[in-house]
């Protein structure tokens, strides 16, 4: 870590540099304000006209038939949207890209021993939601990218079923090998679980939610609370897309009409072994048969039964078959063209596609995304077109694995890294809190703003000021977790689990990712019952938060497509990143101390091997001891990154503040500076982030290319922070971590010769 006194320094530069941005924003609106007053007024609109009635009628109308990938319903709502996007003014097209999407043939789940019960797999309709009872092409409970298979085995209960469970399992004597396991959900993306099961040999494995996590423990369960119901199933992908999302059949290439395609059994991110969810009604008897060990404490769910391991005596059979079909998907890209700077882009997405109805995911976050693009388009019409151009995106086959997204990235991918300013996404919404995620150099921007709109159900508190108290309130975090009562919260870095991932992780475009939650229970997520019904009893029933979305991600477009000079900031992403670093620092201290304090006592033979002597426990295996490494390079590189950010920052706020050439008159970004200039200068901002990638990629996943944020090897969704360094050291592969190393210190120099560039520009802009 730095010394004390270079620390204090560096927060106190934060605060500082946080605190200005809000009263900078207060005397002018937004920044760049005072050269454009009109923009006031715009974001003023999108406070009076955003409408909850739309939200709500759009929402029934997107979710009256199932409309997964492929499916007649898919193709029927893409016109739909298609038609409101150019009632609005847009130059619509929709973009068609056909993919690899399994579906089921044949589904067998059954218990042959010590009696012989074959599983429902289905969710009943109920009475009390209309829309469950509509089924007419509706996909039933599955794991995509499962594999085809017909295996009998005793089956063994793996808690969440991630690395340390199995190894739970082994020092209890419990091999899964040649086993079928069941897993419930949680704790990592659904996709590790069957990875996982399948690198320590099981041949099949079952997934389901307990209701500790999702059903009655946590309320009451639907229709009478939001919680998952007995037989309410979670489906899902497991397409490995840790090592890459998308079309499995197409890597690094768009998955065009005529694209060239691996064969299904060489596709890598296609799981190896059979997989299915079912419910927790149809769990329990399974695990009630279960015998073995008690399974420890953190293993236990809230099934009315006590948890055992296996494995066995249970035995089960499971018989998977898929019809594995090339289908369209369909992206509807809407397009606003700016009336100054036609060439650089701000994107707005949110994907349409659902497993089944998706009134929550997608389509809360849809209607919103459509109700910006209209307040947008009308505001265009009346005068007041975005000066950037705004490409809005709908897309499809989300579900499966981002499909459509990536397979767009992928296929636009060098018109993407020259014109692409940001990407700013949505995905299902509800009510709650204010959630901000995505590239640390949007931070103060999307803060500011969550200044500026006010929260529905706060009494004329601020979003930030809300998103602060629950964070003092239920986490304990001094200021809601920023530096000082006035300071920036910082927002969530980013790993995988939405469509801003292509974008980030593979060109280095910075994205932000947003939406409100916290307040709507759980419950529908993936099932037959996300319907229209669910979402206005107990999600968001008024629509009150959904219709203070586009508040929020209007404010962003615009601040984004009407700025003289983009609204980037570059010192809190040092500081994350600082703080990243000390965060491995600390974590390879803990495993050296730990490892070295197992060894000690497995050679001695004083290893408590267990509190109860009717279960011992085999002793861990003695380990390699951690070396020390070398994060001095890192260290040094972060000091010339640090010294680069602040003189980009110092420079952008001369040149929104200053006037030019000292002639008193607009300021240095404004009517004194050329367009060329203002367009050099912006390409440099918006360009630093693809300063974070190294087209090498990852080890092991060449397609992810950031290496500042990724999803986890073995967390899929959740992110890891300067991920070649930190999964290196956690998967212990020493070697590996001294080269991740210095790749890392080469990424920060990149890094601070990208913002010398950006210092470089504003300062010629300046000098014209």
């Amino acid at each position: 870590m730095a010394p004390m006194n270079s620390s204090f320094r560096l927060i106190l530069i934060a605060v500082i540099f946080g605190a200005m941005q809000p009263r900078a924003a207060a005397a002018q609106g937004v920044p760049g304000a005072a050269m454009y007053p009109g923009q006031i007024e715009m974001e003023r609109a999108l406070d009076e006209r955003s409408s909850a009635e739309n939200l709500r009628r759009w929402m029934r109308d997107l979710t009256r038939e199932v409309h997964h990938a492929g499916s007649p319903g898919s193709r029927k709502n893409a016109e739909y949207v298609a038609e409101r996007f150019r009632e609005w003014g847009y130059d619509v097209e929709i973009e068609v890209y056909h993919v690899l999407l399994p579906t089921p043939k044949e589904r067998l789940v059954e218990m042959v021993y010590p009696e012989r019960l074959r599983l429902r797999l289905e969710e009943p309709a109920i009475e009390e939601d209309a829309s469950s009872g509509r089924r007419e092409g509706m996909l039933p409970p599955y794991n995509a990218y499962s594999a085809d298979g017909d295996v009998e085995a005793e089956l063994v209960y793996v808690n969440q079923g991630l690395p340390p469970d199995y190894e739970e399992l082994r020092r209890r004597g419990i091999s899964v090998e040649g086993k079928i396991v069941i897993a419930r959900y949680g704790g990592s993306w659904r996709g590790i679980k069957p990875k996982v099961a399948a690198e320590n040999g099981a041949i099949a494995t079952i997934l389901y939610s307990d209701p500790r996590d999702d059903g009655y423990f946590q309320g009451d369960v639907y229709p009478e609370g939001a919680w998952r119901m007995g037989m309410g199933v979670q489906r899902g992908s497991v397409s490995d897309m840790p090592t890459f999302p998308g079309d499995p059949l197409t890597p690094f290439v768009g998955a065009v009409r005529d694209a060239k395609r691996l064969k299904v059994e060489e596709a890598p991110t296609i799981m190896k072994i059979p997989v299915l969810p079912i419910s927790y009604d149809e769990a329990l008897p399974l695990l009630a048969a279960l015998g073995g060990p008690v399974a420890p404490a953190r293993f236990r769910g809230a099934l009315p039964i006590t948890y055992h391991l296996g494995p066995g005596p249970a035995r089960v059979r499971v018989k998977l078959a898929f019809n594995w079909d090339i289908v369209p998907a369909y992206n509807v890209i809407a397009r606003l063209e700016g009336s100054e700077f036609p060439d650089e882009w701000v994107m707005r997405g949110n994907h349409r596609d659902a497993w089944a109805f998706g009134a929550n995911d997608p389509i809360s976050g849809m209607v919103a995304t459509m109700e910006e693009a209209r307040i947008l388009g009308e505001l265009a019409r009346e005068g007041h077109r975005p000066r950037r151009t705004v490409v809005v995106a709908s897309w499809d086959a989300e579900e499966p694995g981002l499909l459509g997204s990536t397979e767009w990235v992928e296929h636009h991918a060098d018109e993407l890294r020259e014109k692409l300013v940001a990407y700013i996404n949505t995905d299902g919404t509800g009510r709650g809190y204010l959630g901000m995620g995505g590239s640390h150099s949007l931070e103060v921007m999307i803060n500011d703003i969550a200044r500026d709109v006010a929260d529905p159900r706060a009494g004329g508190a601020s979003l930030l000021d809300r998103v602060r108290a629950r964070n003092e309130a239920q986490q304990g975090l001094k200021h809601g977790g920023a530096a000082g009562p006035n300071a920036d919260i910082p927002i969530s870095p980013l790993g995988s689990g939405s469509d801003y991932t292509p974008f980030l992780q593979h060109l280095g475009i910075s994205v932000l990712n947003l939406g409100f939650g916290g307040e709507g229970g759980g419950g529908s997520y993936h099932s037959a019952y996300d319907t229209f019904e669910h979402y206005t009893r107990f999600i968001d029933p008024d629509f009150v938060y959904s219709a203070t979305l586009p508040k929020v991600t209007g404010r962003v477009t615009l601040r984004l497509a009407m700025a003289d000079v983009l609204p980037f900031r570059f010192s809190p992403l040092v500081d994350r990143i600082e703080t990243y670093l000390g965060e491995i620092e600390s974590m390879a201290d803990t495993m050296r101390e730990e490892t070295a304090r197992q060894n000690a006592l497995i050679e001695s033979g004083a290893y408590d091997l267990s509190a109860d002597p009717l279960e011992p426990l085999l002793p861990p295996q003695a380990q390699e001891d951690v070396p020390y490494f070398p994060f001095a390079p890192i260290r040094n590189a972060l000091t010339e990154l640090r010294v680069a950010a602040s003189a980009a920052d110092r420079a952008v706020q001369r040149a929104v503040s200053e006037p030019a050439n000292g002639s008193g008159g607009a300021g240095a970004s404004g009517a004194g500076a050329s367009r060329a200039a203002l367009e050099r200068t912006n390409k440099a901002l918006y360009t630093v982030e693809r300063a974070m990638t190294d087209m090498e990629g990852l080890p092991r996943r060449p397609w992810f290319r950031h290496q500042i944020y990724a999803p986890g090897f073995y967390t899929g969704y959740g992110v890891k922070t300067l991920p070649g360094v930190r999964e290196a050291i956690e998967e212990r592969k020493w070697q590996e971590a001294h080269e991740e190393i210095e790749d890392l210190a080469a990424t920060l120099r990149r890094m601070a010769r990208a913002l010398e560039d950006v210092t470089a520009a504003v300062q010629q802009e300046a000098a014209q």
